[in-house]
């Protein structure tokens, strides 16, 4: 089984970054650099690698803003992979999908994988195995789903 996260309002807290939409739409890098943890990271790292450590695989479905450019999706891609690396470098994540915003996120599931996601559409485009970033600890605590 995989669980998934989304970053952009479920772990990172992108929308609490001043300015977060004019600079997006400037094609700005700077919020998905800046933005801060929205839960406490050393707690979920330790629960991500219980979560592989019992043989679940740990994976990243994020989108990046909209109508961009090429260069501006690989910019914010490479954020967004820099962002996990000095927030959670103890996880090492099995897949990192950052794909176009809009692109279905459970083209990337398999039956029986978890979302965590702060977008309602997406969590019922998902199904019923999507959950909100409030229940992420919760449910990581209790071994998964």
């Amino acid at each position: 089984m995989k669980i998934c996260f989304d970053m952009d309002g479920t772990i990172a807290d992108l929308y609490a970054v001043e300015n977060w939409l004019p600079l997006l739409r400037s094609h700005s890098t700077k919020p998905y650099e800046e933005a801060k943890p929205m839960l406490h990271f050393s707690t979920l790292a330790r629960l991500l690698n219980n979560q592989q450590r019992a043989g679940n695989q740990v994976c990243i479905i994020s989108w990046t803003s909209k109508d961009p450019s090429t260069e501006y999706h690989e910019a914010v891609a490479q954020a967004k992979r820099e962002w996990l690396k000095k927030h959670l470098p103890s996880v090492h994540f099995d897949e990192i999908y950052i794909i176009p915003y809009g692109e279905p996120k459970e083209n990337y599931a398999d039956p029986g994988d978890i979302l965590f996601d702060d977008v309602a559409e997406i969590r019922n485009a998902w199904g019923n195995r999507a959950y909100t970033p409030e229940s992420i600890i919760s449910i990581l605590r209790k071994g998964g789903i």
